[in-house]
């Protein structure tokens, strides 16, 4: 049986990885593509409590949500997916999707692509995150984020969604 790509292994503590700002929210890799052959790719994000990204499909990726902490509405083709501590929610590649977190709390959750790229994309559109508060805010120019994405394979197709 042959190997495409030499993976190794490797182990990272709770605060271990290449952490970024990424539309208000810190992204913290845990795998990147290019530790798993291009397969899939981990990362554990914090959103701030009312947070929601645009409508927007993955051309390629699947993408996974384990929730870690705090609560959060996915929307996806028309459903409501709503999360807490403990639920996995599978959005998979091609589908419309957006999501917004509750009010009260930040939504903490461990984030598996595959195949791997959207830690490509945070890292494009954000910036290295020196410290791990969350920033006040963090305005990206809809333009740039447009362009990034059709780059990573990634459509957007409309606004956040409103509580």
């Amino acid at each position: 049986m042959s190997h495409p790509t030499a993976v190794q292994p490797y182990r990272l503590r709770a605060d271990e990885g290449e952490a970024l700002w990424f539309l208000g929210n810190l992204v913290t890799v845990k795998a990147a593509g290019a530790d798993t052959g291009g397969r899939f790719a981990v990362v554990e994000v914090l959103h701030p409590p009312g947070f929601g990204p645009p409508l927007h499909r993955h051309r390629d990726e699947h993408e996974a949500f384990y929730v870690l902490g705090g609560t959060v509405s996915f929307r996806c083709d028309g459903e409501v997916i709503d999360g807490g501590p403990g639920d996995f929610v599978l959005l998979p590649a091609g589908r419309a999707h957006t999501f917004l977190v509750g009010p009260d709390e930040p939504f903490r959750s461990l984030v598996i692509t595959s195949p791997a790229g959207f830690e490509g994309f945070a890292a494009e559109v954000g910036a290295p995150a020196a410290r791990r508060e969350l920033p006040a805010s963090a305005a990206v120019d809809p333009a740039v984020l447009a362009a990034a994405a059709a780059r990573h394979g990634i459509e957007l197709l409309g606004p956040p969604p409103t509580a």
